[in-house]
């Protein structure tokens, strides 16, 4: 016998042997109490019960869309609510989304704008990055918009710098985005 078939002999001895530990090893996880792994019969495709979506107690009510909101494509935001509506009346329901937004330390006046730039990603004037950036107004030498923090922070704003960042979670952002190219009607209302 040479030493070409000693070599493989061990080798393929190894390799049982790290074989036969691997499957100890699995057992083991088994007997010890282990998750499952989860089989055809066992997978779930739905979420379960500590994963499910909050409850309606848990997620904020979001006003109807105000009657004084205008007509035909537009997003609506309400100065008292802090809600933005996206409404299309070629759908059905009109409203095809609806949320809550942080508004800067100023405000627009109440009236009717049209969506005039829009930057992918940029600098808020609170210095944080910020994404999906949709401008709607110039007042007194301050830009309204919608945008989102892409660390996605929605802070009160500080009163002592003035901005007209309206703040929105990082997925109603995109939302918004997709919604509203520039020429998109915006009513702001009280």
């Amino acid at each position: 016998m040479g030493p070409g078939v000693v070599v493989t002999g061990l080798t393929l001895g190894a390799l049982a042997l790290v074989s036969l530990l691997a499957f100890q090893a699995n057992g083991a996880v088994d007997r010890a109490g282990g998750p499952p792994k989860p089989t055809a019969s066992t997978a779930s495709p739905g979420p379960s019960a500590s994963t499910a979506a909050p409850t309606a107690s848990a997620t904020p009510t979001i006003p109807a869309l105000p009657a004084t909101s205008g007509t035909g494509l537009r997003v609506v935001y309400s100065l008292g609510t802090h809600t933005v509506w996206l409404v299309d009346p070629k759908k059905t329901p009109q409203v095809v989304a609806a949320f809550a937004v942080t508004p800067g330390s100023v405000e627009p006046t109440a009236g009717s704008y049209t969506v005039y730039s829009r930057r992918p990603t940029t600098t808020g004037t609170d210095g944080k990055q910020i994404e999906h950036v949709v401008l709607f107004a110039q007042q007194n030498g301050i830009v309204f918009g919608f945008s989102a923090a892409q660390d996605g922070a929605l802070p009160t704003p500080d009163p002592a710098v003035k901005t007209g960042g309206i703040r929105q979670s990082r997925q109603n952002g995109q939302l918004l985005w997709d919604f509203a190219p520039n020429g998109t009607k915006v009513v702001v209302v009280a």
